[in-house]
């Protein structure tokens, strides 16, 4: 009985979530990609990341995705500080759908299938759903880094036994997610900190949508310590946004080519990294953490 509340709870919740941030990873969209400096030059260096954005260089050192900015050390994180982020806006139509467990499982998660799927799905090799398909199942077959649990859930029902692994059987779980408080058309903006609350958790899943013609869930926990906040915003046009971020703590075992050291101009250990949460995403944490804040 307990079991299927939760999931009747984190399905009403994921409908929401999934429906009202306009719209999740569309199949039809590439994949979005996601120096240890002192504190008293994160402000230059976060101005520097929108310069790079708006350059017209055609120097790949001089030009950055916009959409990886997203990522800031936790010294940036002070009421009234300005940082830089970007936040997708998706389409809602593009918003992928639940499966049930009993119809995810009956059809093949796996790039050897890739080709089988291409027809199944009826997209052709080498078109942009194709290559999205192929890369999220690539990178849910990626091995986990060291300390790293993870598992990309295909259902509902998959997502919820992989959280309870890691939070507790009989753990209650509570799902963060950040909110947009106004309707904006503007992507990538610097924004003023208005409020901070942490919320502590012993341990927390965070989970991240994945480009794939039904809904799959990028799940994943981490041994080392882990920071979740609730991050108030005001962008310059006046956009309010409350935002989900995390800090880790530990980046010692993470690849060099990690794109958030890529953005920073930090390196693997040197530093906490901290990252917001787009609208789809979302952390998981026990109900009894974020009723501690």
């Amino acid at each position: 009985m307990g079991t299927k509340l939760a999931l009747c709870s984190l399905l009403i919740h994921l409908l929401i979530l999934l429906g009202a941030c306009n719209g999740s990873g569309s199949v039809t969209k590439d994949v979005e990609n996601r120096s240890s400096p002192g504190a008293h030059n994160h402000n230059a260096h976060a101005d520097m990341r929108i310069e790079q954005v708006h350059s017209h260089s055609s120097s790949h050192v001089h030009h950055m995705d916009s959409s990886l900015i997203v990522f800031f050390f936790p010294e940036d994180l002070k009421l009234g500080n300005t940082i830089p982020i970007y936040f997708p806006r998706r389409e809602s139509e593009a918003s992928p759908h639940l499966l049930p467990r009993e119809e995810a499982d009956s059809i093949p998660f796996s790039s050897q299938e890739l080709h089988y799927l291409l027809h199944f799905f009826s997209f052709p090799q080498g078109s942009p759903q194709a290559i999205a398909m192929e890369d999220t199942l690539r990178q849910c077959e990626t091995k986990p880094i060291k300390g790293e649990t993870k598992l990309c859930a295909t259902s509902l029902e998959s997502m919820l036994d992989f959280t309870r692994t890691i939070l507790g059987s009989e753990t209650e779980i509570k799902i963060l997610s950040t909110t947009h408080l106004t309707p904006s058309n503007t992507l990538l903006q610097k924004y003023t900190v208005m409020g901070i609350k942490e919320t502590p958790a012993p341990k927390m899943v965070a989970c991240h949508t994945m480009p794939y013609p039904y809904a799959v869930f990028y799940c994943h926990y981490q041994e080392s310590k882990s920071r979740v906040f609730r991050v108030s915003l005001t962008g310059e046009n006046g956009d309010k946004v409350e935002a989900v971020a995390v800090c880790h703590m530990d980046t010692s075992q993470w690849s060099r080519n990690h794109v958030s050291f890529q953005v920073l101009g930090a390196e693997p250990g040197s530093s906490p990294i901290c990252h917001f949460f787009p609208a789809d995403n979302f952390v998981c944490v026990p109900s009894t953490a974020s009723m501690q804040e």
